[in-house]
């Protein structure tokens, strides 16, 4: 049937049934994705297949790590910046369509990532069998990219399982488990792994037709009435989580979706116009961008062998009771140490709700609950291959800890600690074995955030790093080596915004405002209403660790608020009251009018900072700054973060900005060493 083809990413198979078999193994690559070369070589099958008319086709993935990834975002990049990408989107389509179009019926097996165009391809297929491993997720996450799915994903997916459970899917670019895509029609039929193959040659045989519910539902919500009528409803609910200014592809999508008739091919051509004038906006550039950053940390740690099974961690507080939860929910096994045993029991009750949260069934949270056990004498530091220190922040507890642990460490063990400001050099004077010490800083909340500053000091060996940073990446974090000193890279750049922010409210400017103010740049929370989630006591303590170095002052109102028990959102109140984990705000005096300068107030301090770490080489360079702090403060990722802003609006106006706000305000906007740095103007 296929004779006279030359496939390097496909291979062929047909059983006594003419039920024929394309499995997807892109050449030298660990993961599918829809390159150019494999999209050529499937339009080339697919007229094949429109001629010999097979009795069913069935599209499988050759890689045991999943399905299909996606498009191939390098490639993506290139057609951007060479003005193909209206090409690329048209070709897709319509070797889509060609699938769409075959006169048999044709299934995809998904198992794993089905990701992108993988389930746009998916989509394109008259019906869909799925694994049931927890493993498999589909979705479609254009938008974060800046763009939507362009290769028939809005023109489909509405069609085959309604508005209301479509548009959600791709607005957010949230994937579903093989479970929930059965539920809302996304899947015919969820089976075994090892059964998935024989299941969809199965449906290619005998296809199982959609139930009449579904039709009548997903025609119902496409109709041209629901779409004129939803579609305001969609826009507002999608303006109250992001600015259109900012992300405008949903809002694209959205509109995409309206206009739409009952004419696939009028459908495509709306969608493929949509995402040509996504794709050259600022923000999709700065988002696929941000796409390459986060691959890079991905990257960290190599394939370095961690060498690391047990893992020991002292101080069963909110974080060092997180990380230890966080661990064992990753498969390792985990003992958990603290001064007195109700401690340690409160931190495994805070494990539970972890496991349930995200493992969902007893039969699937038992393994993880054995992982993580109590150890209040600490017996299980001889056995762990990284002990993990995280007590409160104090130099002299910490090296007192070190020293009675020190003995009782194996040999190739890694000693780390959760320190977010201590100088490593610090921590590290008087250790036996200081080229095993490292710093891994994790995030509050732990399961949410997703960076690790893996912090390095003048005695690290290289192998250990290698090892911590091949260790995040085990626990599923994206690690980035940091310089080991105060505040390391994002304590050091969040610290200013956040005491600028906190001065400012003590002259009178709202917090409503300020945090309304940062949230309109583009910050996922307003610095307020962070302090107070990380909590006050928190907050001074890297304060005054950071403020001398930075020459900064502390400001008063967060002494005063700790003085009277206020600490926050953990206890209820601090800068705002805290009803049922949201807070409550003052409102805004009427009539009142923010300072014109308030959102470079705000944000300035942050670049300035930047730059600093830049030149004091916290990080390596731009780009791991740039996605140190994205993924570790939410810094406006649309924006490209703090390099990335300050190389599209000019480093020159902006060193002016901060110099004319030193002469207003006073010599802590000064512009700090590292302005005329040449990667600030994106040059090496």
């Amino acid at each position: 049937m296929f004779e006279g083809l030359r496939l390097r990413h496909w291979r062929t198979g047909i059983d006594a049934d003419a039920i024929v078999t394309l499995t997807l193994d892109r050449a030298d690559r660990s993961v599918n994705a829809m390159a150019r070369a494999v999209l050529e070589e499937l339009d080339q099958l697919l007229d094949r297949l429109s001629m010999e008319r097979p009795r069913g086709v069935v599209i499988c993935s050759g890689k045991a790590a999943g399905f299909i990834a996606g498009a191939d975002i390098h490639e993506f990049a290139g057609y951007e910046r060479d003005g193909a990408v209206r090409a690329t989107i048209t070709f897709g389509q319509r070797v889509y369509q060609k699938l769409a179009g075959l006169p048999c019926p044709s299934v995809a097996a998904i198992h794993g990532h089905c990701m992108g165009g993988g389930t746009e391809l998916a989509l394109a297929c008259s019906h869909r069998v799925a694994s049931n491993d927890p493993r498999t997720r589909i979705g479609l996450p254009e938008v974060m990219l800046g763009i939507h799915p362009g290769w028939g994903g809005t023109a489909r997916l509405p069609r085959l399982v309604g508005a209301l459970q479509a548009l959600p899917l791709m607005l957010t670019g949230k994937s579903l488990a093989s479970g929930p895509a059965l539920a809302i029609g996304l899947v015919d039929q969820v089976t075994d792994e090892s059964a998935l193959l024989q299941a969809a040659t199965a449906m290619a045989r005998h296809p199982v037709p959609r139930p009449v519910v579904q039709r009548l539902r997903a025609w119902a919500s496409n109709s041209w009435p629901a779409r004129q009528l939803l579609a305001p409803m969609l826009r507002k609910k999608t303006a109250a989580k992001v600015r259109q200014s900012h992300y405008p592809a949903p809002f694209a999508l959205i509109e995409v979706w309206r206009r739409g008739g009952n004419d696939v091919l009028q459908r495509l051509a709306l969608e493929a116009d949509s995402v040509v004038c996504l794709a050259a906006t600022p923000t999709a550039r700065n988002l696929v961008r941000v796409f390459f950053l986060q691959e890079r940390l991905k990257a960290q740690g190599g394939d370095t062998a961690h060498g690391i099974a047990h893992v020991h961690v002292i101080g069963a507080g909110v974080m060092g009771g997180d990380i230890a939860a966080w661990c064992a929910y990753r498969g390792f096994s985990v003992s958990l140490q603290d001064r007195e045993l109700p401690l340690v029991e409160a931190a495994i009750a805070r494990a539970r709700v972890l496991f349930e949260r995200r493992l969902k069934t007893p039969e699937r949270m038992a393994p993880a609950i054995a992982r993580l056990q109590a150890d209040v004498e600490g017996v299980h530091t001889a056995s762990a291959d990284l002990v993990l220190e995280a007590i409160y922040e104090n130099p002299e507890a910490k090296k007192t800890l070190y020293a009675a642990v020190q003995p009782n460490l194996r040999a190739e063990a890694l000693l780390a600690t959760n320190t977010s400001s201590i100088p490593l050099n610090e921590l590290a004077r008087g250790l036996a074995s200081p080229e095993r010490f490292v710093g891994l800083h994790f995030f509050n909340p732990v399961a949410q955030m997703p960076l690790v500053e893996v912090v390095r000091h003048a005695r690290l060996a290289p192998a250990s790093e290698q090892r911590a940073l091949a260790f995040c990446r085990a626990i599923d974090k994206l690690p980035i080596p940091v310089k080991g000193s105060p505040g390391f890279l994002v304590n050091r750049i969040l610290m200013p915004y956040m005491l600028e922010a906190i001065r400012a409210l003590g002259e009178g400017i709202p917090g409503a405002i300020l945090d309304r103010t940062a949230r309109a740049f583009g910050m996922p929370m307003g610095p307020i209403e962070l302090a107070d989630t990380v909590g006050l006591d928190v907050a001074a303590s890297v304060g005054q660790e950071l403020a001398p170095f930075l020459g900064l002052d502390l400001p008063p109102g967060v002494e005063r608020l700790l003085e009277s028990g206020k600490r926050g959102k953990k206890s209820g109140e601090g800068f705002y009251r805290w009803q049922g984990g949201k807070p409550v705000k003052p409102e805004v005096p009427k009539g009142y009018q923010a300072p014109e300068d308030l959102e470079f107030r705000l944000i300035g301090p942050m670049l300035n900072e930047a730059v600093a770490c830049l030149a004091d080489s916290v990080v390596d360079d731009a780009d791991l700054l740039d996605a140190g702090v994205i993924m570790g403060t939410g810094f406006a990722p649309f924006r490209g973060g703090p390099v990335g802003y300050i190389r599209s609006v000019g480093a020159d106006g902006l060193r002016a900005q901060l110099e004319a706000m030193a002469a207003r305000h006073g010599p802590r906007f000064a512009p700090r060493p590292g302005w005329d740095n040449p990667a600030l103007r994106g040059q090496a």
